[in-house]
């Protein structure tokens, strides 16, 4: 088998919803990365939290997809810090936050910028934004005027099906968005997706399209699920995710990951 890229989103799929990795699919990663293959983690977290899973894996070299896309960077061993920016997608918040704030006036946000720092409105959950990542907090009005990678809007009352209400009439035109599990919406610039970045490391590799997998259980993994050959489900995601993939494993509490790779790859359990 040629060597292919493995798109894998983080949280989910890698890891479960309480940040934690089994042996068993680190094991799988690690497998098929030993039998040649490219393993890129494909997250919405930002570049420390993606470094974290990537460290937990023990990768010393290789891509990396953060923040849904618009920020990649390459880990290697020749950077002073082990990894360095290769890639980084921008746009203009204030539009986009002037809407929603005016559909979802009592909502959080955060902003994060070219040099990757971030800035929040307030305080998020206790969980939901990698820890080892340093938090700004800064007034709506300072949010404006920042060049964003991404922004997070997360609504902390009301109902998801409320939630939803208020995004479609927000409008989003112009921008990539989606929706996650709780009241919870990530935008990035228009065009930029994980599947956008994993085109890119494709080009850097030279790997072609039909080399490639990705495994993930959310809707910002739709297009990337959309453009790889093999596209793995996990089995917690919803229907609209399982629609366009090739195949649906096990969920992340069954090492879901784990099986599909295995199989897939023909990997050693």
């Amino acid at each position: 088998m040629k060597p292919h890229i493995i798109a894998l989103d983080v949280d989910g799929t890698i890891v479960d919803y309480d940040d934690m990795m089994t042996d068993r699919v680190r094991s799988a990663i690690q497998a098929a990365e030993a039998a040649g293959h490219h393993v890129v983690i494909a997250t919405g977290r930002s570049v420390g939290g993606a470094l974290e899973v990537a460290n937990r894996l023990g990768q010393r070299d290789g891509y990396l997809i953060a923040s849904n896309g618009s920020v990649i960077v390459r880990i290697t061993p020749e950077a002073e810090s082990g990894w360095e920016v290769h890639h980084v997608e921008t746009f203009d918040p204030g539009p986009m936050l002037t809407r929603m704030r005016e559909h979802l006036p009592m909502a959080l946000f955060m902003v994060e910028d070219a040099e990757l720092m971030r800035w929040a409105s307030g305080e998020f959950p206790v969980g939901e934004l990698a820890s080892n990542e340093q938090l700004n907090l800064v007034s709506f009005d300072e949010l404006m005027d920042k060049e964003a990678t991404r922004i997070v809007m997360r609504e902390l009352n009301g109902s998801n099906e409320e939630f939803l209400d208020a995004v479609e009439r927000i409008g989003l035109h112009g921008v990539t968005y989606s929706v996650g599990w709780s009241n919870w919406l990530d935008i990035a610039p228009e065009g930029v997706s994980k599947a956008s970045g994993v085109e890119y490391v494709c080009q850097r590799l030279g790997v072609a399209r039909s080399e490639t997998v990705c495994a993930g259980d959310g809707m910002n993994d739709m297009e990337m699920m959309q453009w790889v050959a093999h596209g793995i489900a996990m089995g917690q995601a919803k229907d609209a995710l399982k629609e366009r993939a090739t195949v649906i494993t096990g969920t992340v509490t069954e090492d879901g990951l784990a099986t599909a790779l295995e199989e897939y790859f023909g990997l050693d359990s």
